[in-house]
């Protein structure tokens, strides 16, 4: 049985370091990620990383391990932006108020898949256009989900949270290490 990691994120890879998980393989999907019309936040973060886990290539008594975190100002989904000018437009956007990070974790096991999903609330202070110009210069926002990553300099620009850390950073680490149990991966190995 071996373990992988459909993810080409270093901070899940880092995450799982954490609860002693070293994956076998990495293997990140190629799969659509656009979200279909009308679909709300939650059940489209759901949906990603059940599509990521079935997506990956691996043999019957192999482990696999997908997520997907998506940043939710109200319906609105704030994927990972495009450039620069998008993730401004994010960010301003995010200023001054409360958001969602939801992030979904699916773990497939032969036909058998486990899924959880963790919601948690951010909340971005006010933003100048001159600590937005600060932040895009850091280059942080790239291929992250609403353009900023919490664990990075972006930290500074959020006082408050209600949720899951972790979750938010990118995998849940409670969550995950049940799904992984239930799939006979052991944690703290």
């Amino acid at each position: 049985m071996a373990f992988i990691l459909g993810s080409g994120s270093p901070r899940r890879l880092e995450l799982l370091g954490q609860i002693g998980v070293v994956p076998d393989a990495v293997r990140p999907p190629d799969i659509d990620e656009t979200p279909q019309k009308a679909e709300l936040p939650r059940p489209y973060c759901a949906r990603m990383a059940r599509e990521k886990a079935q997506a990956v290539t691996a043999d019957v008594g192999d482990v696999v391990l997908c997520a997907d975190t998506t940043v939710a100002l109200g319906r609105r989904i704030l994927g990972k932006p495009e450039d620069a000018d998008e993730a401004a437009a994010f960010l301003r956007l995010m200023s001054g108020r409360r958001h969602r990070v939801i992030t979904a974790v699916a773990v497939r096991k032969g036909t058998h898949l486990w899924q959880r999903d963790v919601v948690s609330t951010v909340r971005m202070k006010a933003l100048s256009e001159h600590e937005i110009a600060g932040y895009l210069a850091t280059g942080d926002w790239r291929g992250k989900a609403g353009g900023y990553g919490i664990q990075g300099p972006a930290g500074a620009l959020i006082p408050w949270i209600s949720g899951s850390f972790t979750a938010i950073v990118g995998l849940p680490l409670t969550e995950t290490a049940g799904l992984l149990q239930a799939a006979g991966i052991e944690v703290w190995a």
